[in-house]
């Protein structure tokens, strides 16, 4: 167990009280969790502190080198005042694999568990009681050792920070229209598109921000190679379903392996959905779309968890999806896993966690 030094707020900060308009990533709880790193101590002095802005040197490696990772962690309250964490064991050993590829000290997975539950127990009164919302959390690292040169820092600090949220996207489940990205190209094998690092989202914001001017919510990022086969959304994994068949591009190194895609893939197979990882060639999912035989497309990540896709477009073609709704299959694993995460359906996988002691 991590020994924690914890140091509470004086003066708590007011809560929203509409849990209907919380948004995403809008507010913050009164504390937050740190621990720092060098080549002396490792990781050391953890602790958790009332939330404040940091004070690093200008010439701190994150700033100018861009070391650094993150996750996203969900808390949920369920209708008996439990409050469950969704498989952060996996989020837990993605972060070390992120931080592997940046050439970062990993955490280990029990301190950031442990860093995540502590936070959790002590900002308790945060986490929202409507279902449909939960406690975000996000862990990360930044480099913070100093000087100019191209290599790795000789100091880190790894922070959790958290946020009562709502629904990622403003309509909820209401389909998003989605931008086929045909000029630029989010990553390619050996680079770091498996890690989540902010570089990976910096160099999406220009086609997103294209997107958004067209009037579409998301990017979908074609391969580096051949620019050609579909490998993710911006902030998502994307799902297809073909004569009722899933497909959903392979982890590969390219892509992120997001928890929430291994769980789509686990419950589609529990529902006796076929489910195959492969290639997708942005050619046929147009041609599908116009003929009709697309029957539905979804993204999924830990912030939107089930995002259903109406619209897809590619250069100057459009295709809708489902006839713009919802389709009964994105229904069906919204409601599965938003039941096993909210404590209101079995959990036959053990995926969720008991965060804190009542």
């Amino acid at each position: 167990m991590l020994k924690i030094k914890i140091t509470q707020t004086k003066s708590l900060k007011p809560k929203p009280k509409d849990e209907t308009q919380l948004g995403f990533g809008k507010y913050f709880t009164d504390h937050m969790f740190l621990m720092d790193w060098d080549a002396k101590r490792g990781w050391h002095d953890a602790r958790i502190e009332p939330y404040h802005s940091f004070q690093l040197d200008p010439c701190a490696g994150v700033f100018h080198y861009g070391q650094e990772v993150f996750e996203g962690v969900k808390a949920y309250r369920t209708k008996d005042d439990r409050i469950l964490l969704f498989r952060p064991w996996d989020n837990a050993e993605r972060f070390q694999k992120s931080a592997e590829r940046m050439c970062i000290p990993p955490v280990l997975q029990s301190d950031f568990i442990d860093g995540i539950k502590a936070l959790i127990q002590i900002d308790r009164d945060w986490i929202p009681h409507r279902f449909g919302t939960s406690l975000y959390l996000r862990p990360f690292i930044i480099a913070t050792g100093t000087g100019f040169g191209a290599k790795a820092s000789s100091a880190y600090r790894f922070v959790i920070i958290a946020s009562p949220s709502g629904c990622y996207y403003e309509n909820g489940l209401e389909p998003i229209k989605v931008y086929v990205e045909d000029k630029y190209i989010r990553t390619a094998p050996g680079l770091a598109g498996y890690a989540k690092c902010g570089g990976n989202y910096a160099a999406s914001m220009k086609s997103m921000a294209k997107a958004n001017q067209l009037g579409y919510d998301q990017v979908l990022w074609l391969d580096g190679i051949h620019h050609r086969y579909v490998e993710e959304a911006g902030s998502m994994n994307v799902f297809f379903l073909k004569d009722n068949v899933l497909y959903t591009a392979p982890c590969e190194g390219t892509i992120l392996d997001g928890v929430v895609r291994r769980s789509v893939i686990t419950l589609a197979k529990e529902q006796g959905i076929e489910t195959k990882e492969m290639h997708i060639d942005i050619d046929d999912v147009m041609k599908d779309g116009k003929d009709g035989s697309l029957q539905e497309c979804f993204g999924t990540s830990t912030a939107a968890l089930i995002a259903p896709i109406g619209e897809l477009r590619y250069h100057d073609e459009s295709v809708v999806i489902s006839q713009g709704r919802i389709g009964p299959v994105s229904q069906m694993l919204y409601g599965r896993l938003s039941g096993i995460q909210w404590g209101r359906e079995e959990d036959p996988y053990h995926w969720t966690v008991e965060a804190v002691k009542k």
